[in-house]
């Protein structure tokens, strides 16, 4: 779990949320330049943007309100030193200092980025990042913010995203200024941008006038291993800390930026791959870079699979198609922030800030005056169960800062995207707070007890059906319901649905436990079943298509099982009947008087004078309980609801031969365990078609388990208030919590789901276990 001391904040930038105001005495950035040559989307700029210039007392007081605490904001470099050296803003200085007093007052702790890519114009006239004396302008900028700032803030951070701002601005062109430089003049840039973070660290430890703690915050998207085998890991660890191949894109790397600040050398892959274009990189150069820091930032937003290959090589594994993206149409990858912080740790031992994650979704205001995201919240929710996980498995990772606070200028996209929780209208500069900001309030608060990532998913569960071959079985379940786990469709008598039974285990169809089987799930996560204490899952759900009769047989109660059969449940069970023949009979119940005249009849294999034939019609419900003879006739097609046990005395087989030879009777303990004398017909059958539509109709409340029948037309919630609910689609289709079901479909809703919303025309069998204390 997250510490009580662990830092929620919020992150923004300089240039995206700041504007103009009249004699500010702000300088020309790069950014200006940028936007007044028309190579922003839609020809936009940050004249106004958010205009926090003059609003951050009121936003600060929102951020308040919102629970936020902690605020990572960087510095104008031009509007302190608007020639990015020498004379100094005195308007800039006394805007930055009032906005720490503000911060200050609404109890908010400041985290200052000294470069968020706003580098003056004057100093890229100059050569900008390509000129050796980049290192001391960025020195001087470094020692007025300490001297100025540093008694009200103790967090700095040098460079964010030095990957983006050189690799977009200087190589590929799409971020200010917009140059497309050869790779040798972008790795000396690089160089210099190292020294100038480690020339600024001495500065800010010189100047601040106390102890302060300084931090370097680059990006890189997260190599994440396809599977959490060894092998795979390792893959996803290698290619994290190595280079891509594309010499246009060669910035996008963590190792190149992080090896020299944290460990004191660039990485040997790296200096051989790059040889041709290195600069002359000296020891000097390398103790000016590696300066001991005090924290490591990541700005994380996403990441891509990849796996081990039979000879130890890295694979890619590619997105399938439908892969879920942000409005920015990057994906969405929710265990990049756990692999990334678990790596980044392994590697370089600091302590760990997440300085920025964040999604961009296509908001917009609602008729009821709102702003509803619910996409960022699914977003949020998931990556920090991520990274939760993470700090549980001993990343020290100290805190967390969302991108953004509020909408503001995304750089070249302009306006397009939305990164923030609170909305900004632009043209009236109306703030609307967003859900998820209500949601991240509430995180804050319960130090993210709230998060998804605590609990086990309490998702609906679909289960893949375990098909069951039988010498008196149909075609019913491979033809009519698309069971086709077998390659023959005759001879499949049962269709195990729901089990955890070890003769037939579901498997987890997807969602987040695709794969397990539901034994394993019970084992694990007893309280997605409501606490239940029996030792195993308590219900087996089956559908079976009898061709032909079904032994005539009987099965033991708990006791005599305990006892009998190494400690197995007995079986209580129960028939829906989906189909039959008209004239229907099932064998239910005996004739014998006495239990003398049971065995009579038995040993002399008089079974016609034994049984009673009771006729049943479709829709009837049948409950046979322990002791009870029975058997399922030729012809049926029916819903059984049991304990789990596969326990059955046959009496009774017809003589038939599986293999040439006759199946086992069990006549000692069919004996044993008969009820003597049997039920009465209405003791079990019970005739289901009055049952009023979009009425759950009880069928049977016994000690073992509760099952209804639903009938339903049109739209209708129920409520899952029981340990846990199976719905099984008999026939039609619709659609269940916004899944499409059709008949044959089984699914399970965990304890804890709540209101259950229906939608279609299906006749459904529901049922739950029972358990003293536990059910409602």
């Amino acid at each position: 779990m997250f510490g009580k001391n662990f830092a929620w904040g919020a992150a923004a930038s300089a240039y995206q949320v700041e504007g103009r105001a009249e004699g500010d005495g702000c300088g020309k950035t790069v950014w200006d330049t940028f936007c007044e040559q028309k190579r922003v989307y839609e020809g936009q700029d940050a004249r106004i943007a958010c205009d926090q210039i003059h609003r951050y007392k009121e936003d600060f007081a929102l951020m308040r309100t919102m629970g936020i605490r902690h605020y990572r904001f960087s510095l104008n470099w031009a509007r302190i030193l608007p020639e990015g050296t020498g004379k100094i803003n005195p308007a800039g200085i006394a805007f930055y200092q009032d906005m720490l007093k503000s911060l200050k007052e609404n109890g908010i702790t400041p985290y200052i980025t000294l470069f968020h890519w706003e580098f003056p114009q004057a100093l890229q006239d100059r050569g900008g990042w390509k000129n050796p004396e980049s290192v001391e302008w960025f020195a001087e900028y470094a020692r007025v913010a300490a001297e100025h700032f540093g008694e009200d803030c103790e967090y700095f951070i040098t460079f964010n995203e030095p990957e983006c701002f050189l690799g977009l601005g200087y190589l590929r062109g799409e971020h200010a200024p917009g140059l497309k430089l050869p790779c040798e003049d972008v790795f000396a840039m690089t160089h210099n941008v190292l020294k100038a973070h480690g020339a600024a660290v001495k500065a800010l430890r010189k100047y601040a006038g106390r102890e302060i703690k300084v931090g370097f915050a680059p990006t890189c998207g997260v190599a994440m291993p396809a599977s959490e085998e060894a092998l795979d890991v390792e893959a996803a660890r290698r290619r994290y800390f190595s280079f891509p191949a594309e010499p246009d894109n060669w910035t996008w790397n963590v190792s190149w930026f992080t090896d020299p600040v944290c460990l004191g050398h660039y990485p040997e892959e790296g200096l051989k791959r790059f040889a041709p274009y290195l600069p002359e990189i000296t020891k000097e150069d390398m103790e000016l870079i590696c300066q001991p820091i005090d924290f490591l930032g990541q700005n994380i937003y996403n990441g891509y699979e990849v796996r081990a290959g039979k000879q130890g090589e890295i694979i890619d594994v590619p997105r399938y198609p439908g892969f879920p993206k942000t409005a920015s149409q990057w994906p969405v990858t929710p265990m990049c922030l756990y692999w990334g912080s678990r790596f980044l740790y392994e590697r370089y031992g600091l302590p760990l800030y997440i300085t920025e994650n964040g999604i961009s979704c296509h908001d917009m205001i609602a008729p009821d005056g709102r702003v509803h995201d619910p996409d960022r919240i699914t977003f949020l929710d998931g990556y920090l169960s991520c990274l939760k996980r993470a700090v549980e498995e001993g990343v020290d990772v100290r805190g967390y800062f969302l991108w953004s606070f509020l909408d503001n200028f995304e750089w070249a996209k302009g306006y397009s995207e939305r990164f923030g929780i609170v909305y900004v209208d632009y043209p009236t500069q109306k703030r609307i707070v967003k859900d998820s900001a209500y949601w991240y309030r509430r995180v804050i608060e319960s130090t993210g007890e709230i998060l998804s990532g605590n609990r086990p998913s309490r998702e609906m569960l679909v289960l893949q059906p375990v098909l069951k071959e039988c010498v008196w079985g149909g075609d019913r379940l491979v033809k009519e319901f698309g069971y086709a786990q077998c390659q023959k469709a005759d001879g499949i008598g049962e269709c195990w649905a729901v089990s955890a039974h070890k003769n037939g285990d579901c498997v987890i169809a997807e969602g987040s436990y695709q794969g397990k089987t539901l034994s394993w799930l019970y084992e694990n996560h007893r309280e997605l079943f409501g606490g239940l204490t029996a030792r195993e899952f308590p219900l087996l759900v089956k559908i079976i298509d009898a061709r032909t009769d079904l032994s005539i047989q009987v099965h033991p109660d708990d006791a005599y099982a305990m006892e009998h059969e190494n400690g197995s449940f007995g079986k209580t069970e129960c028939w829906y009947i989906m189909d039959c023949p008209e004239d229907a009979r099932l064998v239910i119940g005996h004739h014998a008087r006495t239990r003398e005249e049971l065995k009579e009849l038995i040993d002399q294999g008089r079974y016609e004078e034994l049984i009673r034939l009771v006729p049943v019609k479709k829709g009837d419900f049948i409950q046979i309980n322990p002791g009870t003879v029975h058997a399922i006739t030729g012809g049926f097609l029916l819903l059984e609801t049991q304990q789990s046990s596969d326990i059955t005395y046959r009496v009774y087989d017809y003589g038939r031969l599986v293999d040439g030879k006759p199946r086992q009777l069990h006549i000692k303990q069919s004996e044993d365990v008969i009820r003597v004398p049997d039920c009465t017909d209405q003791e079990a059958v019970f005739h289901t078609q009055e049952i009023p539509e979009n009425q759950m109709g009880l069928l049977v409340d016994c000690d073992y388990y509760k099952v209804w029948k639903l009938s339903l037309s049109g739209e209708m919630k129920i409520d899952q208030k029981y340990p846990f609910l199976i719905l099984s689609v008999l026939s039609g289709n619709g659609v269940i919590e916004g899944r499409p079901v059709k008949k044959g479909d089984h699914l399970l809703l965990p304890a804890g789901f709540g209101e259950v919303s229906l939608l279609g025309r299906m006749e459904l069998i529901l049922s739950t276990a029972k358990e003293s204390g536990k059910e409602e």
